[in-house]
């Protein structure tokens, strides 16, 4: 026979499982009008615990179970991360956490968008003198 704090665990996980599943984390895409794509993505932590004990009745007869007495519970917490922005061939992070408050923490947010910056000045030097070769 089965002990019930299997049955208690088993029904506890089950509903935990069927709370966090991977449309929690990464959330569904969010498609515009002007074809950009958002996608929401989360932080999900969660925890559970269950207990119980068998103990014996005062009028209890020798050839009788014990009686079992328990509970279990769980606790989620699903927290907004960032979101990704889809346009065309781009995709960009935009994270929700709050403003960088040190210099360092300023230049490594600055970095993607310096990179692209510069890429986008090399592309167009290039395509001035590949204009200025065919003439």
């Amino acid at each position: 026979m089965e002990h019930p704090i299997g049955d208690l665990m088993s029904t506890t996980m089950q509903k935990i499982k069927e709370m966090v599943d991977v449309n929690t984390i990464v959330g569904a895409p969010i498609r515009t009008v002007e074809g950009i794509t958002i996608i929401p993505v989360s932080k999900v932590s969660f925890g559970f615990a269950a207990g119980g004990s068998d103990f014996t009745g005062r009028n209890q007869k020798p050839d009788q179970e014990n009686a079992f007495g328990g509970g279990s519970g769980a606790g989620i917490n699903i927290t907004p991360v960032a979101f990704l922005i889809v346009n065309g061939e781009s995709v960009k992070l935009l994270p929700v956490t709050p403003p960088a408050s040190g210099t360092m923490d300023r230049v490594v947010e600055a970095v993607p968008d310096l990179l692209e910056k510069v890429t986008e000045f090399f592309n167009k030097k290039k395509e001035k003198n590949g204009d200025k070769e065919e003439a």
